[in-house]
């Protein structure tokens, strides 16, 4: 349901009824009524002489019945006094009579004999004036001899405080550039290697040979701690077959071991001597006593064993066969691939690192500005998004014309008036939003030409018209036509409001369930219609959006307080 929608209701009840001006004035919505009001207006000042500054209490009551919307001056009305208090209005109940009580805290700064101009007060459809009350300001005596008098100070220019913003972007920057750093510094820098790392690049036999070297640098000898001589001589060997001649070598019984060394010698997968393999599996055995049976050989025997081992590994490396070019290739694939794997545990920790920083940072804002604010930024928000367009268009629309600042401009639109009404009303629309749109905007003017007795607009005394706009009437038509329309539970309130230029009209205001087409769902929502009127013209605001949309909300208040209505002069009526 759209704004414009709501509005169609002016062509249907034009059409049910004949042409005539008093039915023409009933049935379109906006609803003319003579001025029955009844009700009484008195005003008091609490004093007639005041002091420089000092405040003056100026009340009005007004005695009515219940149904009457009674509307107060507002604004700057009391001038040449100013008005620096509007207190609420108080109810009491007298007889069959409501007194509505205002008052007002008003003040001057001149000294002199001030009028309080005449202040209309609108009951119902009919307006009342008070009387002019007159007011003298009395000057202060200042005793000279005792204040001290001062030269006026002279104005004194401030420097516009820096705005902060190229600090912050410094931060970011610097705090970007450390991540980067400490990223680089830790995950993508090419570290130098530790010398375990070193040892682990070596050829199995160059390992062999210096892990050999270093048992020899070891004290186990000189401690006589035989096994753990054996147990590190033994596990040289062990490796070097495991790499180049066995995968299992190191899990394997000496038996075991010995064994399969014997089967690749009679496979000729390797050239070992006899001589060799014993050598080896006597080694092993002594080594096997040492550590399990606590065999304890004497110094001698333990260095010729390792001078054995140096010798057999050299057998060993001898008698295995050169490797082939699809062996290198292999190797050389396993080395990239082993590449590859650093690479991308690189780039799986730059990552992790980037999103934890991201998620940190989401959280930061989140605490400091609303998560909700922070994920309608990231995902967008249509409402968040015309509320932050740098650029809002005034416009005025109409003629005479309704000033609002929108964040889009709105277009026009036809409205359908049947050709036996064109002579009796002009209808000129302007609206913005639809089906998808999270708030709709209708600005609307309502212009007739409606004859009196006379045919001039105006009673034969040349007093004022006999019927007018009932704007309450109006409003309730609306309400309606917005049910029909498949609004539900509609809660409705009204109130007067006041533009920023001193145009008085009439705030309808309140929430519903709308109906939105083709989808049929159901939506919380509220609106507003705000209307205007002066002579035969009508003038309508109407705003509605969704329930608990912070950004619509902020977009409304903005244009509610954009809204200016051009002072019709009375050829325009």
């Amino acid at each position: 349901m759209t704004l414009y929608e709501l509005n169609i209701k002016l062509i249907h009840k034009m059409r049910a009824f004949k042409p005539c001006a008093l039915e023409v004035m009933c049935l379109i919505a906006f609803c003319f009524v003579p001025n029955t009001a009844i009700a009484q207006v008195t005003t008091s000042i609490d004093s007639t002489a005041i002091k420089i500054g000092e405040k003056i209490t100026y009340e009005i009551v007004v005695a009515a019945d219940t149904t009457d919307l009674v509307l107060f001056p507002e604004g700057q009305t009391f001038q040449p006094l100013e008005v620096i208090e509007s207190y609420k209005v108080d109810t009491t109940k007298k007889d069959a009579k409501y007194h509505l009580i205002k008052k007002y805290g008003l003040t001057q700064f001149d000294s002199g004999r001030y009028v309080i101009p005449k202040q209309r007060v609108q009951i119902g459809d009919q307006a009342f004036f008070t009387d002019s009350l007159l007011v003298e300001v009395k000057n202060v005596v200042v005793d000279t001899t005792k204040q001290k008098l001062y030269d006026i100070k002279p104005i004194i220019s401030v420097k516009k405080s820096p705005s902060q913003l190229w600090l912050y972007i410094l931060i970011g920057i610097a705090i970007a550039v450390l991540i980067a750093f400490l990223l680089y510094w830790l995950i993508w820098r090419e570290k130098p290697l530790t010398e375990e790392e070193k040892i682990a690049q070596l050829p199995p036999y160059d390992r062999a040979k210096l892990a050999l070297k270093t048992l020899d640098e070891a004290e186990y000898l000189k401690q006589e701690n035989i096994k753990g001589y054996y147990s590190d001589l033994t596990l040289i060997i062990r490796k070097y077959l495991d790499e180049k001649v066995y995968d299992r070598s190191l899990e394997s019984t000496t038996s075991e071991l010995i064994k399969h060394l014997e089967l690749l010698k009679q496979g000729n997968q390797i050239d070992l001597s006899k001589e060799t393999i014993k050598n080896i599996e006597s080694i092993l055995k002594r080594a096997d006593l040492v550590k399990f049976a606590k065999s304890k050989p004497d110094y001698q025997l333990a260095k010729l064993d390792r001078t054995t081992i140096d010798v057999e590994i050299d057998e060993v490396k001898a008698s295995l066969p050169e490797p082939t070019e699809e062996e290198l290739l292999a190797d050389e694939q396993y080395q990239e691939e082993l590449q590859r794997k650093n690479k991308r545990k690189k780039v799986l920790i730059t990552i992790g690192v980037a999103v934890f920083l991201l998620l940190v940072t989401l959280f930061g804002f989140g605490l400091k500005y609303g998560f909700t604010y922070v994920k309608d930024t990231i995902l967008g928000h249509e409402s968040k998004t015309l509320l932050e367009t740098k650029e809002w268009i005034t416009s005025e629309y109409g003629a005479p014309g309704i000033t609002i600042t929108t964040p889009k401009v709105l277009k026009r639109i036809e409205v359908p008036v049947p050709d036996e009404f064109k002579d009796k009303v002009k209808v000129t629309t302007f609206a913005y939003g639809g089906i998808n749109s999270t708030i709709d905007i209708l600005v609307m003017q309502s212009k007739f030409n409606v004859p009196t007795p006379n045919g001039s607009g105006y009673d034969a005394k040349g007093g004022e018209e006999q019927f007018k706009i009932n704007l309450a009437e109006v409003a309730e038509q609306q309400l309606l036509e917005m049910e029909k329309k498949g609004a539900q539970n509609i809660i409705s309130q009204n109130e007067k409001f006041v533009t920023p230029n001193g145009q008085e009209g009439l705030k309808t205001f309140g929430t519903a369930e709308f109906k939105i087409p083709v989808t049929d769902k159901i939506e919380n929502g509220n609106y507003i219609i705000l209307g205007f009127t002066s002579g035969n013209i009508l003038q309508n605001v109407i705003l509605i959006w969704k329930t608990n949309d912070t950004y619509a909300e902020a977009i409304v208040e903005r244009m509610m307080n954009s809204i200016e209505l051009l002072k019709l002069e009375e050829d325009d009526q």
